[in-house]
């Protein structure tokens, strides 16, 4: 006899108890049982909400489930939007995308409007972009860090046909060649290629159950994909170019493998369109930018190149002892520009000697080799010149001068004899011209 009053006890009820399951528990982030329990409470409430409407008479009625809906879901989206982001664990962030699904279906099934959390898994899905570029970055630097720099060598035609299976590498020559014999890369080129393939597979994982078109699902693979490449292995290669005790023989390695992973950014193309049968002609289709981060690296190792050698150079020109007031010159050049036309001469050898295909030498360890053969001259020569016309040289002796031109001599013998290939005529000798002059 009292119905009214019943109604709008057991409203008033049921609108606390909602309060109450909505309640995240402080640590639900730490592990998926957590959000799971949290789900089930809700979808419970919900559940047995939907039973009374549909058994009873006007205890409740669709409004007032829909007023409490939507308090729940605004609840809910705030609450995931703040546990989610404590999350640094990609796996964790799939599984509970996969739980927001099954519980947005669920709910759907029942009636109600769950866009708004198909929404929120898109921003979820940008946190786990991050958490993934994180851990990738992590992966990479240990890539380069356990990498010997030197080309794979194979013995046989099983380990070959390995490599060639991990990383996109046609080279006639090479496959004619006997065994053993060895790849001009290193091994972090097929490991980096086969992880940033990982890192797609995994970005692929989100996008599935999400109600997204292929065109959707392609363009999310390839903004990660981009940042991957332009921001985290890009900053991994830089690091190891930027290395304190970085070798030469390493950097030339590195231009060689880095021209390789460049040719093989248009497979990776291919490798999406054929996940996503996304044609890469669509129109809004993005391009990946791993052409860029490598040839970015590339220019960071030559310019690493040229530095390291000018320096290297400034350590035997410390050693420079010439005592302008000598009455005899000596009967040879000093003894540290004798070892370090030895150095220069030794290091211009492992730029020829690399291993590869033709044109890898002829256009880039060849370039950079000549690029760097022609700045560590012209800085020898411009600091042999400073040598002389220091200010603390107030007077000089023709023995002196005799020896400083031994030295000179020596030089120009350097840049006749060709330390490598591929320069014009004299265009080498012409950096020691001034200096000749003076």
């Amino acid at each position: 006899g009292a119905r009214e009053t019943f109604e709008s006890y057991y409203r008033k009820q049921r609108r606390k108890q909602a309060r109450l399951v909505l309640q995240p528990p402080s640590n639900m982030h730490e592990t998926l049982d957590g959000y799971r329990k949290y789900f089930n409470q809700i979808v419970g409430f919900f559940v047995v909400e939907d039973h009374i409407l549909h058994t009873t008479q006007g205890l409740v009625n669709r409004a007032y489930i829909d007023e409490l809906w939507e308090m729940a879901l605004s609840k809910t989206i705030a609450a995931l939007r703040t546990h989610s982001s404590y999350c640094s664990d990609p796996s964790l962030v799939l599984d509970l995308k996969n739980l927001i699904v099954l519980f947005a279906d669920t709910l759907q099934g029942y009636g109600f409007p769950v866009n708004q959390l198909f929404d929120m898994l898109l921003e979820i899905q940008d946190q786990y972009s991050e958490t993934l570029l994180k851990k990738w970055a992590g992966v990479f630097r240990n890539i380069l860090d356990s990498d010997n720099y030197s080309p794979i060598p194979v013995s046989n035609e099983d380990v070959y046909k390995k490599i060639v299976g991990q990383f996109p590498f046609q080279d006639a020559e090479l496959e004619k060649q006997p065994f053993p014999k060895k790849f001009p890369f290193s091994e972090f080129v097929p490991k980096v290629y086969s992880q940033i393939k990982e890192f797609i597979y995994a970005c692929l994982k989100f996008s599935e159950d999400l109600h997204l078109s292929s065109t959707e699902v392609d363009d999310m693979i390839r903004k990660s994909t981009n940042l991957l490449l332009t921001r985290t292995l890009s900053n991994c290669l830089q690091n190891v170019i930027k290395r304190k005790n970085v070798g030469l023989t390493e950097l030339v390695q590195i231009i060689i493998n880095t021209t390789h992973l460049e040719k093989s950014c248009k497979f990776l193309e291919e490798f999406i369109t054929n996940i996503t049968n996304v044609l890469p002609e669509t129109v809004h289709t993005t391009k990946l930018y791993g052409t860029t981060t490598f040839k970015d690296a590339r220019h960071a190792a030559e310019e690493e190149i040229y530095t390291n050698l000018n320096q290297k150079i400034d350590q035997f020109l410390q050693l420079a002892d010439y005592d302008w007031m000598a009455l005899e010159p000596g009967s040879r050049a000093s003894d540290y520009l004798v070892d370090l036309i030895g150095f220069l001469r030794s290091t211009f050898a492992v730029f020829t000697h690399l291993p590869g295909e033709v044109d890898v030498h002829s256009t880039m360890s060849g370039k950079v080799a000549q690029t760097a053969c022609m700045s560590a001259c012209k800085h020898l020569s411009t600091s042999l010149l400073q040598l002389l016309l220091e200010a603390e040289v107030r007077q000089l002796t023709l023995g002196a001068l005799h020896q400083f031109n031994l030295d000179v001599e020596e030089c120009e013998q350097f840049a006749r004899s060709g330390p490598v290939p591929g320069f014009q005529g004299d265009t080498l000798q012409l950096a020691f011209i001034d200096l000749r002059q003076v």
